[in-house]
């Protein structure tokens, strides 16, 4: 038992030359790529809500209410 410890190729469950082809380097760098986009949509969600709104000026909001229900005056 311990001959075969030794004597086992790099591919244990697949042999190397599967793990040394093109076709597993194109499958390893998509499953790379995959995971960091994962791991940055999970921080992305854990951080606080970003509204656009909040970058510009308030410049362009109307002075004056436009609602069918005037606002009281200053008085009342």
């Amino acid at each position: 038992m311990i001959g075969l410890l030794v004597s086992t190729p790099l591919g244990i469950v697949l042999p190397e030359s599967f793990l040394r082809s093109n076709g597993f380097a194109v499958l390893a760098a998509f499953v790379a790529i995959n995971t960091v986009m994962y791991l940055a949509l999970a921080v992305a969600k854990m951080l606080p809500k970003i509204y656009v709104t909040d970058w510009f000026s308030h410049r362009d909001r109307r002075r004056q209410t436009r609602s069918i229900h005037p606002d009281r005056p200053p008085n009342a």
